[in-house]
């Protein structure tokens, strides 16, 4: 290994891809491709990352298989900065089994990270729990416990528990600190800002008013029934009953809930929950069929009647009827959610990541990009989705540098 690969690796290592660039920027071995395909990823330029790592496993041959397997995990990461989420799992498994073969725990230590954030983002939180169990930050270098602190807080801020959010983040901080990467300090001083925006919109008896983290939790631990539009679900304390395969009738809830203690007309249900511009008898009969399911979906929790003209929602054992919404209580505020990160999404990784259809999100884009909220970047099956940048302001990508002993 000469001293110049040396030195791009350990400037790639403290987050200095420009210093590593003025050392291998003219050559085309298979290291110095490696190291400048890294480079370019950390300074956000993901299409000239991507070929060049796949250029440097080209030339590092067959039978170079640890450090093939070091592109394919660059390449890996780009996929997930780039919120392509799609990877097979089989291949990613073969690179985390080739890197622990030859003993390089460090690149994969990142691996098993690598996979544990892309669960995160896709919401398969048990998962990303049991998986991060296994991995062991407490002998890591300082970057490695920031990232595993970034997933702990990520996974809290999910599972709406704002204090162990808040410590993982000030645990996160003080290792990214330690690490003095820039990129990284950038990435939780980020998240820590979610803390201070609103979490949800709580909506009771005409009024409305936005919430933090805190006080969703606080609410979701009170005696109070919550009609929660964000997850799609009512809850009272710890019993939850789900309604997110069942969208007519958590529709045809909330309606009811934003209404109480009044009721809803039928006619007013029927144009809401339905879309319907005329409204017949067989609209009649399908809301009489939706309004019996829900009142057995519900049952546990609260009872649903009809009154003279339409029906009304009254809760079991609760003194009062709220409903949480997405802040702004955006029709499309699922999506803009994903896209406020900052970084760019496919149409297919929103939908993994939302659970619903691939058409559904690009109906979603589109009109979006109407209103101006997202906007689209590229053309065809490259085409990524963002949020209309702030001037003079650029979005800082972290990429660790996997390639340090190249």
């Amino acid at each position: 290994m000469d001293s110049l690969i040396t030195a791009a690796a350990r400037a790639l290592a403290v987050g200095d891809p420009l210093g590593a660039l003025k050392r291998v920027a003219l050559r085309e071995d298979a290291p110095a491709l490696a190291l400048r395909g890294t480079a370019m990823a950390q300074l956000g330029d993901l299409g000239r990352a991507r070929a060049l790592l796949r250029r440097a496993a080209r030339a590092y041959g067959a039978r170079e298989d640890l450090f093939r397997a070091r592109c394919l995990l660059a390449e890996a990461e780009i996929a997930l900065a780039s919120r392509d989420l799609n990877w097979s799992s089989e291949s990613f498994n073969a690179v985390c089994m080739t890197l622990e073969k030859y003993a390089d725990r460090a690149n994969a230590t990142h691996a098993r990270y690598l996979e544990v954030r892309r669960m995160l983002l896709i919401g398969r939180l048990d998962e990303a729990e049991h998986a991060l169990a296994r991995l062991d930050p407490h002998s890591s270098p300082p970057a490695v416990r920031a990232v595993h602190e970034l997933i702990v807080a990520g996974i809290a801020l999910r599972r709406v528990q704002a204090r162990a959010a808040s410590e993982a983040l000030a645990r996160a901080r003080r290792a990214a600190g330690e690490s003095a990467i820039p990129a990284l300090m950038a990435e939780v001083d980020a998240a820590r800002l979610t803390l201070a925006r609103p979490a949800a919109r709580l909506i009771t008896r005409g009024t409305q008013r936005d919430l933090l983290l805190r006080e969703v939790e606080a609410l979701f631990a009170s005696p109070l029934l919550v009609v929660d539009a964000c997850r799609f679900s009512i809850r009272k304390a710890n019993l939850v009953i789900e309604l997110a395969k069942r969208p007519a009738l958590f529709t045809l809830a909330r309606l009811l809930a934003e209404a109480w203690p009044k009721d809803v007309p039928r006619e007013t249900l029927v144009a809401r929950a339905y879309r319907a511009r005329r409204i017949d008898e067989s609209y009649r009969v399908r809301l009489r069929v939706e309004i019996g399911r829900l009142r057995r979906a519900v049952r546990t929790l609260a009872d649903v009647f009809a009154t003279q003209r339409g029906f009304a929602i009254s809760p079991r054992g609760a003194r009062d009827i709220v409903v949480l919404a997405q802040p702004g209580d955006d029709e499309y505020a699922p999506v803009l959610a994903l896209l406020a990160d900052g970084e760019s999404w496919s149409s297919s990784a929103l939908a993994l990541a939302l659970g619903t259809s691939p058409r559904t999100v690009q109906r979603a884009l589109e009109s979006l990009a109407k209103a101006g909220k997202a906007q689209p970047v590229g053309q065809g099956r490259a085409r990524r989705w963002i949020t209309p940048p702030l001037p003079g302001i650029t979005t800082n990508l972290l990429l660790r540098a996997t390639l340090t002993d190249v």
